[in-house]
């Protein structure tokens, strides 16, 4: 019996990167997946891992920051599936590299839509059931540029904080229910999307001050979101987990 034999997760942004990882390792450990992207092709992709692991995938092609198109894809994962254990707010953009007078109206309206409307009205949909059946576990991808901030990436790091406000709140008002809610906050990881926007002097620069001396693999971030997700973490709610090399260390 795996980890999470007889569970349903839905990851939303899990066409690629981190959220890809999640989902493979999920389905390695017994759970099956609603995988959600915008974009097709990497979302078939992450279904294709998923079922090789002889586990069931689901595709929902949708925007994360339309909630009409994030509820249909929760009604419909549900529908063949079954009831939603997990959910994980995973979908995301990179940061903007530029300072606060480059801010358009536009970019800023981006950030939050995906990031913060997108995790709340994914979460909006998934509640009900969670709470009929008393049980859940969700897992909100924040950074940890949302607890230390940038010089750039003003608009990002805000929405990032944004989430770990949802995560303690949320695990309040749904505790009752128990359902847990926890937040991982990744330092830099090894992605695309990471490589799309900065160039190697960029990244070289910010691994040297990483005093493990490197990026995290993708699945490094998966180890602490499954642990969240899990029944291993029941007693755990309204924790921040930030695996980021020593990039960031707080006092208690």
């Amino acid at each position: 019996m795996g980890l999470f034999t007889g569970k349903v997760a839905l990851i939303t942004g899990s066409g690629r990167g981190m959220g890809q990882s999640h989902a493979e390792l999920i389905a390695e450990r017994g759970g099956d997946v609603i995988v959600h992207d915008i974009n097709e092709a990497g979302a078939e992709e992450t279904a294709t891992l998923v079922r090789a692991k002889g586990r069931r995938a689901l595709v929902a092609i949708a925007d994360v920051s339309q909630p009409a198109a994030m509820a249909e894809a929760v009604r419909r994962g549900e529908s063949e599936l079954g009831p939603i254990d997990i959910l994980i707010n995973n979908a995301g953009v990179a940061a903007e590299r530029f300072g606060i007078e480059e801010i358009t109206e536009a970019w800023y309206e981006r950030m939050f839509a995906i990031h913060v409307k997108g995790a709340l009205f994914t979460t909006q949909a998934v509640v009900p059931g969670m709470k009929k059946r008393k049980a859940g576990k969700i897992v909100n991808i924040s950074s940890i540029w949302g607890m230390t901030g940038h010089s750039f990436g003003a608009t990002y790091c805000a929405a990032k904080a944004a989430l770990l406000g949802f995560t303690k709140s949320w695990a309040k008002e749904l505790a009752p229910w128990n359902i847990c809610v926890n937040a991982v906050a990744p330092g830099a990881v090894k992605t695309k999307m990471q490589a799309e926007v900065d160039s190697h002097e960029a990244m070289e620069r910010y691994r040297q001050g990483i005093p493990l001396g490197r990026f995290a693999e993708p699945e490094e971030m998966s180890y602490a979101v499954l642990f969240l997700a899990s029944s291993e973490s029941n007693f755990i709610t309204g924790q921040v987990l930030s695996p980021n090399g020593g990039d960031t260390i707080v006092g208690i």
